[in-house]
């Protein structure tokens, strides 16, 4: 298996110890820290980055081309300063309260069944082996870095909800997700204002969001 499909089993088996823990259940049906959103569905969107993987895999491999990672975040991905009321961001919402009634015991199961299926899964997928979701193609290793960030980001916003510390992720995921980060800033906001952000407090810009 390649180090990069290690990686993401890595990061998901890290999601996996914060969706059991006992802070999440006790919060549930609060809200989270993100808007219009609890943190049941929040901690399910986060399982959902986990769990998506084996059903793609039981799916015969597409025969579109794929795009590359850069370009499915500069191209593809509408969601990105989506406003909450958009038509995706709802479904989003809607989809995760959906997985949430299942409660937060029979969530972090399905993760970690999940992380076990992979573990198998994934080693025996050649390399190039191409994933479709919702109309996007991608390789497997590029989706799987998809998902090593939204594991990154969500693992965050579940924490803070629930007032428990952020997991640390491995050294080389952080690498690598603040690295696509900062290629999406500078394409989203220039690169004289991710400069001047990392470097110039006085003359940082208001934001330089990457996503």
């Amino acid at each position: 298996m390649t180090s990069d499909r290690q990686l993401f089993l890595d990061v998901a088996a890290s999601a996996a110890v914060l969706l059991r823990d006992p802070a999440v259940a006790a919060s549930w049906e609060t809200d989270s820290a993100l808007a219009e959103l609890r943190v049941g569905g929040l901690a399910a969107h986060l399982a959902w980055q986990i769990t998506v993987v084996p059903r793609l895999l039981a799916e015969p491999p597409p025969d579109e081309r794929p795009v590359t990672l850069f370009d499915h975040y500069t191209t593809q991905a509408v969601w990105i300063g989506a406003p909450l009321d958009d038509d995706l961001n709802v479904l989003i919402r809607r989809a995760s309260g959906e997985m949430a009634v299942a409660g937060p015991g029979a969530l972090a199961a399905q993760a970690a069944a999940a992380i076990g299926e992979l573990r198998d899964l994934l080693p025996a997928e050649p390399a190039g082996r191409l994933v479709s979701l919702a109309s996007m193609v991608l390789s497997l290793d590029d989706f799987l870095a998809t998902r090593i960030l939204e594991i990154a980001v969500h693992s965050d916003d579940l924490a803070v909800s629930v007032g428990v510390p952020t997991p640390e992720l491995p050294t080389r995921a952080t690498d690598a997700v603040l690295a696509l980060l900062t290629r999406l800033a500078v394409h989203r906001h220039g690169p004289t204002a991710v400069l001047r952000a990392f470097s110039r407090a006085e003359r940082a810009p208001a934001t330089i969001t990457a996503i």
